[in-house]
C-alpha cells in the first residue's frame, strides 16, 4: 500500500548506524530505478499511523527527494515480532555486533523479552545473545551516538572503544568529546588505544585529552624513523594472531548453536582433525621456542 512519509512513526531509526556513503547510494538508486523494495510497517499508536520496521534509508532517500510517498507492506504484528523478523530476513545489509547489540537491548528493555526467549526468536545461541548485549552495555553514551553518527566505524568501536570502556569508562567518553566530529580510520582508532595501554596514567591522560595531537605526533614520528623489518614481522603476526582469534569465535559460536545431541557430518570431523592439526604444530612453535 502507499503511505504518505508523515504517518510513520521513526521510533526505532536510532537502532542503526548513519552512514553517508550508504545514503548517498540509497538516494542514486532511487533515481534511477524508484523504489523497487517496499518497506516493513506496523500498526501504530494513533489513525492512520504506522511505525516503520524496516526501510529507514529508503525513507531518508525518499524525503531527500522531496518524494511525498513510500510503498509500504503492513505486518499484523506486535512491534518486536516485527523486529525479529526484519532481522531473520535482511538481506540487503548485515548488522554490524553493535546494531545487534542496539536491536537486543531494545527487545529487552522496550519489550520486555527474555533474553533466553530472544535466542530461541533470532535462531541464535544464548551466548550470543548476551555477548552482544554486554558489547553495547560497555560503551558509554558518547561513544554511542559517535557510532550512532558514524563519526567512529563500529569496527573501530568493538576493538578499540569497548576494551577502553571496560577498562576506564570516564576516559574512554572524554576521548571520544575531545575527538569531536573528527572521524577518524579503523586504524588510527588502534593507534590511539594501543597507544593509551602502552602508556602510564600521565601518558594516558595526554592522549585522552589530545587524541588528534597524539595522532599528529605519532605520523610525524614514523615518518622520520626508517621501517625496522622485525617491527613489521611482528605487527603482520599481531594481525594474524587477531584474524585466528576472529575465526575461533565464529566456530564457537556455529558449534554452540548446534544441538549438541547431533553428530558431526564427516566433512566437519575432518575439518577439525586438520584445524587440530594445525593447533598442535603451532603450539610446538610457540612452547619448544620458550615464547609462551
Amino acid at each position: 500500500m502507499e503511505l504518505e512519509l508523515w504517518q510513520l512513526e521513526l521510533k526505532y531509526a536510532a537502532l542503526r548506524i548513519g552512514e553517508a556513503s550508504r545514503q548517498a547510494r540509497a538516494v542514486a538508486a532511487l533515481c534511477e530505478h524508484g523504489q523497487q523494495q517496499p518497506v516493513l510497517v506496523v500498526a501504530g499508536g494513533g489513525a492512520d499511523r504506522y511505525v516503520l520496521i524496516d526501510g529507514y534509508a529508503r525513507v531518508r532517500a525518499l524525503g531527500e527527494l522531496k518524494r511525498d510517498t513510500v510503498h509500504a507492506t503492513v505486518l499484523a504484528l506486535t512491534e518486536a515480532e516485527a523486529l525479529v523478523l526484519a532481522f531473520r530476513l535482511e538481506r540487503n545489509r548485515a548488522r554490524s555486533a553493535i546494531e545487534e547489540g542496539w536491536l537486543l537491548r531494545e527487545l529487552v528493555r522496550g519489550h520486555q523479552i527474555a533474553q533466553s526467549d530472544l535466542a530461541a526468536w533470532l535462531g541464535r545461541s544464548p551466548s550470543w545473545v548476551s555477548r552482544r548485549l554486554a558489547l553495547v552495555e560497555a560503551l558509554p553514551a558518547a561513544a554511542e551516538a559517535a557510532v550512532r553518527a558514524g563519526v567512529v566505524a563500529a569496527q573501530a568501536a568493538m576493538k578499540c572503544l569497548v576494551p577502553l570502556a571496560r577498562a576506564n569508562a570516564a576516559q574512554c567518553e572524554r576521548m571520544i568529546v575531545n575527538l569531536g566530529s573528527r572521524r577518524l580510520t579503523v586504524r588510527q582508532m588502534a593507534r590511539l588505544y594501543v597507544g593509551w595501554r602502552a602508556g602510564n596514567a600521565e601518558q594516558r591522560e595526554r592522549i585522552v585529552d589530545e587524541p588528534l595531537l597524539y595522532l599528529e605526533l605519532e605520523e610525524k614520528e614514523a615518518a622520520e624513523t626508517p621501517p625496522d623489518p622485525a617491527t613489521e614481522r611482528e605487527q603482520r603476526l599481531v594481525r594474524d594472531l587477531g584474524m585466528l582469534a576472529g575465526v575461533c569465535r565464529r566456530v564457537r559460536d556455529a558449534l554452540g548453536q548446534r544441538e549438541k545431541e547431533l553428530p558431526w557430518p564427516a566433512v566437519v570431523r575432518y575439518a577439525w582433525q586438520e584445524a587440530q592439526s594445525s593447533f598442535g604444530a603451532l603450539v610446538e612453535v610457540v612452547v619448544g621456542g620458550g615464547r609462551a
